[in-house]
């Protein structure tokens, strides 16, 4: 049949451009990739002084924004997602960070067998081809390739002495050894260019015969029987079609997109499904519950030398930057402003950092549309693992409805108080001596915010998104009433069904998630597939 696959998988972002390489590599198997948003042609995508911009450029965004948060002063916040191939990895940051060994280590405390720390490196060093480390923590031949920040703005050296002056470790590499102290960060970027899963692992499939890829492609449903999910019903811009699937479905739609796919198909909780009047396949009240997502703040200084990225809002110097970059790879456009920071801990009793703080010669593009186009710079922080828990909930019958989403931020007392603990923190790194020659004074916060009630006022009305959902088809042991998915990523009472992506981490990871969706897919080739696990690596010299 024309329409039937081995496998289909339904979202080409982070996971799935991962796994339609790796499930394609047998030229046996036919695979089927579909994606609802365009190929990722444009070129404003490659820059990557521009991410900024694209993160929120809606000809390849789902645009979706949150419910009211009760406690960010009843806001909205925008959720910008990539609706493109290579998904969010071709709109974000292209900051590669694999979080804490904890985390990981974590996640089998929860029962969940080979997701430990020593399980699922060998998974982030499979994928890895970095340029500037080695092994044992980093891998050379990978497809994504990754590389050491050059940090040459001098901003960046004053705010890393500041750090080190304030008492914070040096780190060189956060994702090796340890993870704590300040440094210059990794990037996917290749040749002066965004390096995507896309670019990384789709591209280098695409020619392959038995690879099919479906663009402006809709999913609306999974096609169930019983119990069994045996394909997709697959809007492709002129009606429905279906698309088999001999073997396995496999959702790597994202933390908001997959559980409302599986909602939109009846799998999920009951009560919820029935106010909708759609009909109850398999009930599973965890589905779009345990959202996560990491809320940060941004404190702005002005800066009084003309060395920050202001100097590049000149169309004339834009424009060139941009077309040196995307021609050849060269000049100022080819990094992105977020090279220096680190991960550190608010208070001294504390284990492991519980924030991510990270440096940009500049200012972020909200405060320059509200008039403060100047010099300046910023530091910006979020907390690592937040208490709070929200939900995705689809909304009406039809799958072009945008879901409802409530990250349900601050809603836990200790989430505030990590913030509040993180703006003093970056105000100590702010005001030290390195800084002297470019602090012109703060923008926001004004000193005069200092009591603990005036900050969590300022972090109430400026907190925002860090861009990292997760959790909303969490993984989980066989007693966990709120698991979505077993340590297999295969849906509970569910036959050829996985999902694969972000949603299934049961808890947030200390850092960036783009890396750490990619590890999940390379993961779950193995099992699909029936591999073998790789072998651990032997660290015992690294640590030595």
């Amino acid at each position: 049949m024309e329409d039937e696959f081995d496998f289909i998988i339904v979202g080409a972002g982070s996971a799935g451009c991962v796994l339609a390489n790796r499930l394609s590599a047998d030229p046996g198997t036919r695979v089927l990739l579909i994606e609802a948003g365009p190929p990722d042609a444009n070129p404003l995508i490659r820059v990557p002084l521009v991410a900024g911009l694209v993160y929120f450029w809606r000809p390849i965004n789902w645009n979706y924004t949150t419910r009211p948060q009760a406690h960010l002063d009843g806001r909205t916040i925008g959720w910008p997602r990539g609706r493109v191939l290579g998904g969010s990895s071709s709109i974000n940051g292209m900051m590669y960070m694999r979080g804490h060994r904890r985390d990981y280590d974590g996640w089998r405390q929860l029962g969940l067998d080979g997701w430990a720390y020593e399980d699922v490196l060998p998974y982030f060093v499979r994928s890895e081809g970095h340029v500037d480390r080695t092994p044992p923590y980093h891998g050379t031949d990978g497809p994504l390739c990754v590389r050491r920040a050059e940090g040459a703005n001098p901003l960046y050296r004053a705010f890393l002495e500041s750090g080190w002056s304030a008492g914070f470790p040096r780190n060189d590499d956060f994702n090796g050894a340890d993870q704590e102290g300040l440094g210059l960060y990794d990037f996917n970027i290749r040749d002066g260019r965004r390096e995507s899963t896309a670019t990384a692992f789709l591209r280098p499939a695409q020619k392959r015969p038995n690879l099919s890829v479906w663009t402006r492609s809709l999913v609306h449903r999974l096609i169930l029987d019983g119990r069994q999910c045996t394909g997709v019903a697959v809007d492709r811009g002129n009606g429905i079609t279906t698309a088999w699937a001999k073997r396995e479905v496999i959702l790597s739609g994202g933390a908001i997109n997959s559980p409302a796919l599986l909602q939109h198909s009846g799998i999920g909780d009951p009560e919820h499904l029935n106010a909708l009047d759609l009909p109850v396949s398999n009930p599973l009240p965890g589905v779009g519950r345990n959202l996560q997502d990491h809320l940060g703040v941004y404190l702005t200084y002005r800066c009084a030398e003309p060395i920050t990225l202001y100097s590049m809002f000149r169309p004339d110097r834009a424009l060139r930057a941009g077309l040196q970059a995307w021609l050849f790879g060269t000049g100022p456009a080819t990094s992105i402003p977020l090279e220096a920071g680190g991960f550190l801990r608010t208070r001294p009793e504390l284990e492991i950092p519980d924030i991510h703080i990270t440096f940009v010669p500049g200012l972020n593009l909200e405060t320059t549309r509200e008039g403060q186009g100047q010099h300046g710079y910023l530091i910006n922080f979020y907390q690592l693992r937040p208490e709070s828990r929200g939900s995705v909930q689809v909304t009406s019958p039809y799958p072009e409805e945008p879901p409802s989403i409530d990250p349900n931020y601050l809603s836990e007392a200790a989430d505030v108080a990590c913030l509040r603990d993180g703006v003093r923190l970056a105000r100590r790194i702010g005001s030290q001596e390195p800084f002297s020659r470019y602090n012109d004074g703060p923008i926001s916060p004004d000193d005069a915010v200092a009591a603990d009630e005036q900050i969590d006022a300022w972090v109430r009305a400026s907190a925002n998104t860090i861009f990292h959902p997760v959790g909303t088809c969490a993984m989980g042991t066989a007693d966990d009433p709120a698991a979505v998915v077993d340590a297999e990523l295969k849906v509970r009472g569910m036959g050829g069904l996985r999902v694969v992506d972000a949603s299934v981490m049961p808890r947030i990871v200390g850092g960036n998630t783009s890396a750490p969706a990619i590890m999940i897919a390379e993961k779950a080739a193995d099992m699909i597939l029936g591999r073998p696990a790789p072998s651990r690596i032997d660290l015992g010299s690294a640590l030595a």
